[in-house]
């Protein structure tokens, strides 16, 4: 497998972005490519945060395991993202499991090394507390969905934000670049994949979507934001989506 860095997506990660040459170069310098095949992880929940990372090619998924033993998909990520952020606040463990969706490369440090940078490179720390807040605020935006917002919207908002992260601009609309299952989209929305099937079904009838071997396209962007900042109404959250239409 390649382990070779694309320098260009660790300049533009939140994590390093805006360093000068020299440091950004110490910083890399201090790290270590990781390769990881499809299907494998980077770690496990509940295992000691022994690295930070930031990937640099593939698509990572995270996904927590429930007590009742059921696995949930919580969070995807792509290039430039950073993972495993907890090896940087020192003794503490994983609170999900990253594996590769596909072949996968990273940089990686060791918590003594990142602890290291961040206590020697002051922007390092501010971009580091900056995609902390980040994280903070997606979480937020969830609990909120999942408190006051009707299943369509919650799943509708679910697509965009992954739009955002992972799309791919193609002729028909936007490629969410990343397997997904209606059972995956059921779980990171809090709904059952019944109301899930339905909902996109009845999207892609309305030429919203396009789905097909676990990919969906967004043909309609803007009429999907719409559905997402649609007040909700009386009645059950998990209300029939073709009243949000």
């Amino acid at each position: 497998m390649n382990h070779s860095l694309d320098l260009a997506v660790l300049r533009a990660s939140v994590l390093l972005h805006g360093l000068d040459p020299a440091t950004l170069a110490h910083i890399v310098a201090a790290g270590r490519p990781y390769a990881v095949r499809a299907g494998a992880f980077f770690f496990h929940q509940d295992a000691p945060a022994r690295r930070l990372y930031v990937l640099t090619a593939g698509r990572v998924k995270f996904t927590q395991i429930t007590p009742t033993g059921a696995q949930v998909l919580v969070r995807v990520g792509g290039p430039g993202d950073p993972f495993g952020a907890v090896a940087a606040l020192g003794d503490a463990l994983h609170p999900a499991s990253a594996q590769a969706v596909g072949p996968c490369v990273a940089l990686g440090w060791e918590s003594a090394v990142i602890s290291a940078l961040l206590e020697a490179e002051p922007r390092l720390a501010l971009n580091t507390v900056r995609f902390l807040a980040g994280r903070v605020r997606e979480l937020q935006d969830r609990y909120r969905e999942l408190a006051t917002e009707q299943a369509a919207q919650r799943l509708a908002h679910a697509l965009l934000r992954l739009a955002a992260q992972l799309g791919r601009p193609v002729a028909d609309g936007v490629l969410l670049d990343l397997p997904l299952t209606r059972q995956d989209l059921a779980e990171l929305t809090g709904i059952t994949l019944f109301t899930a099937s339905r909902t996109l079904r009845r999207w892609e009838q309305a030429g919203l979507i396009r789905s097909g071997r676990a990919r969906i396209t967004i043909r309609d962007p803007a009429a999907l934001r719409a559905l997402a900042d649609t007040p909700p109404g009386p009645g059950p959250r998990a209300a029939d989506p073709a009243s949000l239409r």
